[in-house]
C-alpha cells in the first residue's frame, strides 16, 4: 500500500492493531454507552410524567380557585343588595 504522497506505508502489525483498539476502548470509556443512555431517557421519561401530573393539578387548582373568586363576588353582590334594600326601607320607617 502506499501513503498519500504515495510512498510505501508499512503494514501495519499486531501491536498497531491492539493500540488503535485500546485507544477506541478509551474513547468509549469516557462517554456514555446504550444502558446509560437508556437509564438517563427513563428518568427523563418520569420526570416529564411528574411534570405533566403537577401541570394537570395546577391547571385544576387554577379552575378551582377561579370558581371560588366567581362564587365569593356573586356572594358579596347579593349582600350589598341586600344591606342596600334594608337601608332604604329602615331610612323610609323612622320618617313615617
Amino acid at each position: 500500500m502506499s501513503g498519500p504522497n504515495g510512498e510505501p506505508q508499512p503494514n501495519l502489525g499486531r501491536a498497531a492493531r491492539r493500540r488503535r483498539s485500546e485507544e477506541e476502548e478509551e474513547e468509549e470509556g469516557g462517554g456514555f454507552g446504550e444502558a446509560e443512555y437508556a437509564a438517563i431517557n427513563l428518568m427523563l421519561d418520569q420526570i416529564n410524567s411528574c411534570l405533566d401530573h403537577l401541570e394537570e393539578k395546577n391547571d385544576h387548582l387554577n379552575t378551582q380557585l377561579k370558581e371560588l373568586l366567581e362564587s365569593n363576588r356573586q356572594t358579596r353582590l347579593e349582600f350589598q343588595q341586600q344591606l342596600g334594600q334594608d337601608g332604604g326601607t329602615r331610612k323610609a320607617e323612622p320618617g313615617s
